[in-house]
């Protein structure tokens, strides 16, 4: 009994059942459907490229794995979460499209500026953004949620703006890259196995964790302790903003700020508690969101391979 206790007590026991319990379901449904039992696991190689259904689930969690990460730091440091992640994703990828098609066109078969300026640009805006809703949550001590409600309103907005309402297409084979394929591999994988171990290693051999942790379960006592507790909260929110931008530019082909990111904020913050971690802040597991957005991308796949439709998918996590 206490070992049982002591596995359910664990902060990952959580994500790890809810991803089991998913597997689980898509081996009844195969041996159901008289396919192989172990079908979902199946991995092969068809013109080059890697195929199967956990290639899709970890090609398609992508940006939400990515955003929980960032949402991670957030909700441990500052006890709330940024539900402005979707939008500032819209308006990195609007501002990179716009800028590599020039502005006013909205069908290009050739860059206007070099590709990586582009790519730089639409990331630094959303940092900025990040900053903008540290500096009304550290500074101005405003509700992270009716902080960066601001921008969940008005960031796709500007995409919009930027975009004249239209959707902008740039036609270069360079450009897809991000969303597509390097040698076997899908390029967006790549990308968030590159944030997640940057993010580890930054953790893991700086004090930024231990400063975050100790900010988010006692503001005042970190203040009083010598901990900077605004700039950490700020960093944090930077970061973000930061993540939400690689997100934004992983899997575009044109800039349709009417649906990039849309309510991806929803699954970051779904992740970040399904890995276990208290959105009342404090201590954190960066395993347990990384978990947690693949689950969240696996029941999506899941429904999708059951021919149910995606509309219902917002029921199945609201149980969860």
């Amino acid at each position: 009994m206490t070992f049982v206790k002591k596995v359910t007590k664990n902060q990952l026991f959580l994500p790890l059942f809810s991803m089991v319990l998913v597997m689980l379901v898509n081996i009844i449904y195969d041996v159901a459907n008289g396919n192989p039992a172990f079908n979902f696991f199946s991995i092969s190689i068809n013109n080059g490229i890697l195929y199967g259904r956990l290639i899709d689930i970890l090609n398609r969690g992508s940006e939400a794995a990515i955003l929980a990460l960032g949402m991670t730091l957030v909700v441990s440091s500052s006890a709330g979460t940024d539900i402005s992640v979707g939008s500032v994703m819209s308006l990195a990828g609007g501002v990179c499209c716009v800028l590599l098609a020039g502005f006013g066109n909205v069908n290009v078969s050739e860059y206007a500026i070099p590709l990586w300026l582009g790519v730089v640009a639409g990331i630094l805006v959303a940092c900025l953004c990040g900053a903008f809703n540290g500096f009304l949550v550290a500074g101005l001590k405003i509700q992270p949620m009716v902080a960066t409600l601001i921008l969940y309103s008005a960031g796709r907005a500007i995409g919009l703006l930027l975009c004249n309402s239209n959707i902008v297409y740039v036609n270069v084979e360079s450009f897809k890259f991000f969303g597509g394929y390097c040698w076997i591999f899908p390029t967006p994988i790549l990308i968030t196995v590159l944030c997640i171990v940057v993010t580890a290693l930054v953790l893991k051999f700086t004090a930024l964790g231990t400063y975050v942790q100790a900010v988010g379960i006692n503001k005042e006592a970190a203040r009083i302790s010598g901990y900077k507790s605004a700039a950490i909260i700020f960093i944090c929110y930077v970061v973000c903003g930061l993540f939400a931008g690689i997100a934004g530019i992983t899997r575009i082909y044109s800039a349709d700020t009417n649906n990039i990111g849309l309510n991806l904020e929803m699954d970051a913050i779904l992740a970040v508690a399904l890995g276990g971690n208290s959105l009342g802040g404090g201590k954190f597991r960066l395993s347990g969101s990384i978990i947690g957005a693949y689950t969240i991308q696996a029941i999506t796949t899941t429904m999708l391979a059951m021919g149910v439709s995606t509309a219902v998918n917002p029921v199945f996590k609201a149980v969860i």
